[in-house]
């Protein structure tokens, strides 16, 4: 399968579980809501104090898996890398995260206040493996 088929499997079903490695070598894992940029990027919001992003400053090697509404049915696998993009400069990114997942907000300025307030960053994953299954 390619990155492409990925990332448009990722575009319309966005949950999933992200896997990181602790500092011991253990296997974190946590439910996310998982998006594309306009980059080809996947994107995941997390507050800052999480293990998944201590975990992915520490040792950037992500894994992803992602499946639609249903549970049953196709889902998607991912391997990458990722990076933190922390407040202030992860604002616009995560407005456009929010808008690409959910749509408009009714308070935009309320959004960017509760993402201060709770000390939001944005994950961004590149794609080096990934792949779509159909059971």
């Amino acid at each position: 399968m390619s990155s492409d088929e990925v990332r448009e499997f990722l575009a319309t079903n966005s949950r999933a579980v992200l896997a990181t490695r602790g500092a011991d070598g253990s296997i974190q894992m946590s439910p996310v809501n998982a998006g594309v940029d306009g980059d080809g990027l996947v994107i995941i919001s997390s507050r800052e104090d999480t293990a998944k992003v201590k975990n992915l400053k520490r040792d950037p090697e992500a894994f992803l898996t992602a499946m639609n509404d249903d549970f049953y049915g196709p889902w998607a696998r991912v391997e990458g890398t990722a990076e933190i993009l922390s407040l202030p400069e992860a604002m616009e990114p995560l407005v456009d995260y929010y808008r690409r997942l959910a749509g408009e907000h009714p308070d935009w300025d309320d959004y960017r206040r509760a993402m201060v307030r709770d000390r939001r960053a944005l994950i961004r994953m590149t794609i080096q493996r990934g792949n779509v299954f159909n059971r």
